[in-house]
């Protein structure tokens, strides 16, 4: 008598972990990475303006 109740109440308990619901699956939308090219380009204007400016005080200077 034990087994056939151990067996009705398994058998419950495993049916109801597999009921659905009627309500549509939710879907997430998916997630858009946009890769941006991190350009430094008013920085590596200035540095070789410094550089020909620091080799034109030097030609000057003599």
């Amino acid at each position: 008598m034990k087994k056939l109740a151990l067996a009705a109440a398994l058998s419950a308990v495993a049916s109801t972990g597999f009921a659905g619901s009627l309500a549509e699956p939710v879907i997430e939308a998916p997630v858009i990475v946009e890769e941006t090219n991190a350009s430094s380009s008013a920085a590596a204007v200035w540095v070789p303006l410094l550089l020909l400016a620091i080799v034109a005080a030097v030609v000057a200077a003599d």
